[in-house]
């Protein structure tokens, strides 16, 4: 018996609220914790198989061309070299997020440097690696002189474009505007867990230990990929090392592992280097992006313009969102937001971590910056004052919006102080203070989810889906959720993640991961409740579940009595609805930080910062502060570090590991402040809760411009802001 909930309007019941056991919201500790701090938690390449055998991919070392011949010969004496795999259906480039489809299989047509082609193995790691090094093979490799790698210098096409009005007129017209170009340079998703997969067939099911995000999807576009039915298929993905985006697809060692397994009739486990996983996973795409905003005397917007030119390979649909939440920030009646995509020869680009918003929000709240110094109007007014009433292009209503109690608490509880800001008014021996701060958005979307609750004989409950929990905290809330819907316990409470033989849920991505998996487990645990509510001859709004006991109707039973030896199981279907198309969802908040500048040498310190956030019902305080913190460590790394370099003349990654490519460390990184705006947004899910995984990095790396300029006097249209950016930029004494 199952039950299905479509969320076609709002859902004021707020169930959650009346249950007794008050767990959700509570700062909970990961049930999931000590396995991993103890090292019992097996990440995808840590399962101990007998008999496996290690791959190791071979890449192009060319931007464009083909693979003529491998020679396999080359390596065939070489200690305990088993096989060379050169299959057509091995994948030149991951998959999208959600595609649902095989990647592009043409792995001997190379279109990036560093692209999969073949897959050595061997007994060892050690040998499989070093046979791979000394694989000969030949190649009819294209001019680098004739290859695109600047997107500024191809034709670019226009991917998506909004108009309406005359936005050029209403610039010429405004009191005040501001008209600037910003560039933001590529980053690397840099989860800590590698790609890696291990492969079993057994003449007619292959079992994948896989690090991926959405399994639900990933299992079809596996089948596609080896012409298998998704029935003989099963992927595990319990514990994943972090993704940001590269592991929504599956991507080349998945796949190279399966085909390798099954011509083998061995388990193969492929993990690709740290250099590897630089050079062929998900990109996000470098921008070019013009901004344009016109404002009335009083620095309400009439005019808001936003373009961007991104870059991908040929043949991918995946253009960067850059301009998603400039459709519903801000008002602005004359609007243009364009997105142009330049052709380019540099590996896939796709999501990272808040595709879209990571890099429009910290551009366009640098420009709202410079419009407020021409108002001379305080940055927080200013964005006071432009809180639209309504989506400004479809006229769609808002659910439930917390910006404006962002702003206000956010502005309190940092010290912010009001009123025009002019820079270089602080300074402590060699260096400038200023601060900054920024709106923060990001869209709320939802997927269809399953899930499974079943009320065992002995009391405890179990929960399985196929969701995963990527280091975001899908274990404590779905424990949470359980606990409180039917009375037991969290520790009563075990959840199985990450396994497709279990009830599909909607994958780890997109911000969409806890709203939609959380809302399976909450109509599955209205499910078992009514069944309960039932063996005592009540209604189900009359009973009352606590303390592993069931009240109602003058009776009082233990849940495990009334489960019985074969237990009460259902399986709860959330699917999105009409609510989705009826309203403009999103999560909001905004940032405050304080930044010091080297008078000399130009490097820029974040001092302290603070993030407000509003997204709906707090599931968990402890895991969702953790997430406001990891984004807005993101915005540090965004702001002032980052970026994804590329030869100029072959096209190869230049910084492609983590020695290179400077994600913040623990000095980069002050204290960080976080506070939770008290919401419910009952459109947004039957939990009323929204996603917090990606808010924390929309917009933050613009207050952090904005603080430099403020301390400094420089205003920078490059990120990172590196040293010499700011050295160049700032004005002489």
């Amino acid at each position: 018996m199952s039950k299905t909930l479509e969320m076609n309007e709002p859902d004021t019941r707020n169930r959650l609220d009346d249950m007794a056991g008050r767990n959700v919201g509570a700062p909970m500790d990961r049930p999931d914790g000590p396995a991993k701090v103890a090292g019992a938690a097996p990440y995808a390449a840590e399962y101990v198989i007998d008999n496996v055998a290690e791959g190791v991919l071979v890449t192009a070392p060319f931007a464009r061309g083909t693979i003529t011949s491998i020679d396999e010969r080359s390596i065939t004496g070489m200690d305990g070299v088993i096989a060379v795999i050169s299959d057509e259906r091995l994948t030149a480039r991951p998959a999208q997020g959600t595609a649902n489809e095989t990647p592009v299989q043409t792995p001997l047509s190379i279109a990036y440097f560093g692209q999969p082609f073949a897959l050595v193995v061997a007994e060892t790691f050690e040998q499989a690696r070093n046979a791979a090094k000394a694989l000969k093979f030949d190649y009819s490799a294209d001019d680098p002189s004739e290859i695109p790698f600047d997107p500024e210098a191809v034709e670019a096409e226009e991917n998506d474009a909004t108009r309406q009005g005359d936005l050029d007129k209403a610039m010429a017209d405004a009191a005040h505007s501001v008209d600037i170009t910003y560039y933001t340079e590529g980053h690397a998703s840099a989860a800590m867990e590698p790609h890696a997969a291990i492969a079993e067939w057994d003449g007619e099911r292959l079992t994948v230990h896989a690090s991926l995000q959405m399994p639900n999807y990933n299992i079809t576009e596996l089948a596609d990929s080896l012409n298998l039915e998704e029935d003989n298929i099963r992927i595990l993905s319990r514990y994943v090392g972090g993704g940001f985006g590269s592991k929504l697809g599956v991507s080349q060692e998945t796949v190279a592992a399966s085909i390798a397994a099954m011509k083998l009739g061995r388990p193969v486990r492929v993990v690709m280097s740290r250099q590897q996983v630089f050079q062929t996973v998900m990109r996000r795409s470098e921008t070019k992006q013009r901004l344009r905003l016109a404002a009335d005397k009083d620095g309400r917007l009439t005019g808001f313009g936003h373009e961007a030119l991104v870059s991908n390979l040929p043949e991918e649909d995946f253009a960067e969102p850059v301009t998603q939440a400039s459709a519903f920030l801000y008002p602005g009646k004359d609007r243009e937001l364009l997105i142009e995509v330049a052709r380019i020869h540099r590996m896939t680009a796709g999501s990272v971590r808040a595709p879209g918003e990571a890099v429009g929000m910290q551009t366009l709240e640098a420009a709202m910056d410079e419009l407020a110094e021409k108002l001379e109007l305080d940055p927080v007014e200013l964005r006071l004052r432009n809180i639209p009433d309504e989506h400004p292009a479809s006229g769609l209503p808002y659910s439930s919006r917390k910006m404006e109690e962002a702003l206000k608490q956010g502005a309190e509880a940092f010290g912010w102080h009001s009123g025009p800001r002019k820079p270089r008014q602080k300074r402590e021996g060699e260096w400038w203070i200023g601060t900054g701060m920024a709106t923060a958005a990001r869209i709320h979307n939802v997927g269809e989810a399953e899930a499974r609750v079943t009320l065992n004989g002995d009391g405890t409950v179990l929960v399985e889906t196929d969701m995963t929990d990527i280091g975001t905290g899908t274990y404590s809330i779905l424990t949470q959720i359980a606990a409180d819907m039917l009375g037991v316990e969290p520790a009563k409470v075990l959840v199985d993640l990450g396994d497709t033989n279990h009830p599909r849920g909607p994958g780890s991505g997109g911000s969409w991961g806890a709203a939609s998996s959380g809302s399976s487990v909450f109509i599955a645990c209205e499910a078992v409740r009514k069944a309960i509510a039932e063996k005592l001859g009540v209604e189900e709004a009359d009973l009352e579940l606590s303390g592993g006991t069931a009240k109602g109707g003058g009776q009082e039973k233990l849940l495990s009595e009334l489960a019985g030896n074969e237990g009460i199981a259902k399986t709860g279907t959330f699917k999105p609805g009409d609510a989705q198309d009826d309203y403009a969802m999103a999560s909001y908040g905004a940032f405050f930080s304080e930044v010091a500048v080297n008078r000399w040498t130009g490097e820029a310190r974040v001092r302290r910062m603070l993030g407000a956030f509003g997204f709906g019902r707090v599931l968990n305080a402890k895991t969702a502060r953790s997430q406001c913190i990891g984004g807005m460590t993101w915005c540090i790394g965004a702001a002032l570090t980052e970026s994804l370099l590329f030869d100029p003349v072959d096209g190869h990654v230049v910084n492609c590991d983590l020695a290179e490519y400077h994600v913040p460390v623990h000095r980069d990184v002050p204290h960080l402040d976080v506070l939770m705006i008290e919401e419910r947004d009952p459109a947004a899910s039957p939990i009323q809760a929204k996603g917090v995984g990606e808010l924390g990095i929309c917009g933050g790396a613009g207050a952090i411009a904005n603080a430099i300029y403020n301390a400094c006097g420089a205003r920078l249209y490059e990120f990172p802001m590196t040293p010499d950016r700011i050295i160049a930029a700032m004005p002489e004494d």
